[in-house]
């Protein structure tokens, strides 16, 4: 089950211990895989792939088991869709104790693929590990996290804002909603480039994109879109784990948005 906890402690997990998973636990993995949906309506498929029988693997990891590759279609929203329903899947698993992270391109892409199945309409983003954390992590697991700054986060007057990107947040959203964006805060983001920014305007809180370059491929679609996909998962999740009602919709407020930024989706809470 997901809790508050489960959404603030998970951690990329690169470094895992070599068993596999136990079969009940993997089955309830499975099982939510096959039921997961997103706010778009927009299908998104999972295959399971053991590693060892695939001949899978990934640089960046060591001791895994197991992947799982996320199928979305090429369609208008596709990419936040597809970060949504992967990241509830992660999460899911990180609640039975099972870790994982995103991987994007540190892989040989065509024989996930392949083993995937994709089809030639649809894309394959990203793929996860799956697998029990090591009891200490890799050397260069250690490096990576370092690098990239895995254990930090931009602060909340800077990814958060009131009525306009003029005015910051800090203190003026109404509880629970300042444990939410503390939520959308730590997500996971492709190199932990945090390219979310939120705007509250009266009940609605509208998410944007701060564009990066190089974070757009024909075999991804925009990874920074699927980030804004996690962001939207953390948030709608707590929500729901607060007793509220979230309620997605594409409908553009019309603020005034700084250069290289991009309208996203907004949410109603009741």
């Amino acid at each position: 089950m997901i809790t508050p906890e489960t959404i603030l402690t998970r951690k990329s997990v690169r470094s895992y211990d070599g068993r596999p998973i136990e079969a009940e636990t993997l089955a309830k993995i499975e099982a939510f895989a096959n039921e997961t949906q997103n706010p778009f309506g927009i299908p998104v498929s999972f295959v399971f792939l053991d590693a060892k029988e695939r001949e899978l693997s990934s640089p960046v990891l060591t001791g895994e088991p197991l992947y799982v590759a996320g199928k979305v279609g090429k369609v208008p929203y596709g990419d936040v869709a597809f970060g949504f329903s992967m990241e509830h899947l992660l999460l899911y698993a990180w609640s039975l104790g099972v870790g994982s992270v995103w991987i994007g391109g540190t892989m040989k892409r065509e024989l996930f693929e392949a083993a995937a199945g994709k089809g030639p309409e649809e894309r394959m983003p990203c793929v996860s590990p799956l697998g029990y954390p090591a009891a200490k992590k890799s050397l260069r697991e250690t490096v990576m996290r370092r690098g990239v700054g895995a254990d930090s986060r931009l602060p909340g007057e800077k990814l958060f804002f009131c009525d306009s990107f003029d005015t910051p947040l800090s203190g003026k959203a109404p509880e629970p909603c300042s444990d939410l964006l503390e939520f959308v805060r730590w997500a996971p983001s492709a190199v932990n480039k945090q390219p979310w920014r939120v705007v509250l305007r009266g009940d609605r809180y509208h998410f944007y994109l701060k564009h990066d370059k190089g974070y757009t491929s024909d075999a991804v679609g925009d990874m920074q879109k699927i980030d804004l996909g996690i962001a939207l998962c953390h948030f709608v999740l707590g929500a729901e784990l607060n007793g509220l009602t979230a309620s997605v919709q594409v409908a553009d407020p019309g603020i005034a948005i700084p250069t290289g930024t991009e309208y996203i989706a907004s949410v109603a809470l009741k």
